[in-house]
């Protein structure tokens, strides 16, 4: 526990105060924000803000973690090596992503095929790591499983090549989800602190109910739930930091560099607790918005292909199920304030989270 409440406040310190630097140093380079054209006119006014804050987010993280370590005299484990892995190399892919936005002056960076190339090393390489024997522990538990897993493991086994396939998309989706909901100033980042904390909950508690100590029905066969634990507490921290600077107005933007680490990072607490479709309910808001856009281009597509008769569902070619996608513009171009649209937002991830930690935590009662 000393490790963790360590590794959360480094975070926060380093974040503080490193985006604060990061704010000035980045407006002197040249690195602003390139707003979409076609996105709310209230954003305009955005363009030129200080981008690629999520290098500061990435940083902090991981030098918190390792001083967290380094001072507590514990060894970094295989587990968090490999979630720090993942984090950093989706963040690497999101600052390509954002380097060639801020050189090459435009909205739009890395082609989606290069983006995607991209993210399917990392998240392939992680998943072969993390699922077969190459980091087990004496006790014969590799860092994730092959088992399909809600609260915990199910019965269901897959195959090693489809169970891979699934670390694949859960880190792709979940990275992109994050990107999606990264529109407005500070909306992405306080959900994610929430979906984080949630998280380091939830490693903390395997840690203290870990068949390791207790061998009942209820016990997690987690491996290294404590070290995950310290990791999701400092990426906590350290989005906890930025916020102060990213909050409504922002003063910088955590770019596709922040969005894409966090979200792989967030797919892999799930896939290494063994509580990948937990992740649905606790990431809710980022599902929400990933399915308005999914149907926001998927309706369009169809009307203006099959012409979708207007006398039975009132549309006509080309229509559009909301007024703009991601969902959050779409409550902009309604009229409500950008604050208005964040805060609500927050209220919604919020629920998600305590709605996903109490079946959590009920799932273990049942079985206690």
């Amino acid at each position: 526990m000393k490790a963790i409440l360590l590794g959360g406040g480094l975070a926060l310190l380093f974040s503080l105060l490193g985006t604060r630097a990061a704010i000035p140093l980045f407006t002197q380079l040249g690195y602003g924000q390139e707003i979409r054209d076609d996105g709310p006119t209230s954003h305009h006014t955005k363009r030129g803000t200080p981008t690629m804050g999520g290098v500061v987010i990435i940083a902090s993280t991981v030098l918190a973690y390792f001083l967290a370590e380094l001072i507590t005299q514990n060894e970094p484990s295989a587990s968090a090596l490999l979630l720090i892995f993942l984090f950093v190399g989706m963040g690497v892919v999101g600052f390509l992503d954002d380097y060639i936005k801020v050189s090459k002056q435009r909205s739009l960076g890395l082609r989606s095929k290069a983006k995607m190339v991209g993210q399917t090393v990392i998240a392939l390489v992680f998943g072969w790591l993390a699922i077969t024997g190459v980091f087990e522990d004496g006790d014969g538990i590799a860092p994730a499983s092959r088992n399909l897993s809600f609260i915990r493991d199910t019965k269901f086994v897959l195959p090693t090549i489809v169970a891979i396939l699934l670390v694949w998309v859960m880190i792709t989706g979940t990275s992109n989800a994050v990107n999606l909901t990264d529109g407005l100033d500070g909306l992405a980042t306080g959900a994610c602190v929430m979906v984080f904390g949630a998280f380091m909950f939830v490693n903390i508690w395997q840690n203290n109910q870990n068949c390791a100590i207790h061998n009942v029905p209820a016990c997690y066969e987690v491996r290294d739930p404590l070290d995950l634990a310290l990791v999701a507490a400092a990426i906590t921290g350290a989005c906890f930091g930025f916020l102060w600077w990213n909050a409504p107005p922002a003063q910088i933007f955590m770019g596709d560099t922040g969005s894409l680490s966090l979200g792989g990072a967030m797919a892999g607490l799930a896939i290494l607790t063994r509580t990948e479709l937990l992740l649905l309910v606790i990431g809710g808001l980022f599902v929400v918005i990933t399915l308005s856009v999914m149907l926001q281009v998927g309706f369009f597509k169809a009307s203006r292909r099959f012409g979708i008769v207007r006398t039975v569902f009132r549309v006509e070619r080309g229509h559009r199920v909301f007024r703009m996608a991601p969902l959050q513009h779409h409550f902009e171009l309604l009229g409500w304030e950008q604050v208005t649209v964040v805060i609500r937002f927050w209220i919604i991830t919020g629920l998600c989270v305590a709605g996903g930690l109490g079946v959590f935590y009920a799932a273990w009662v049942a079985r206690a």
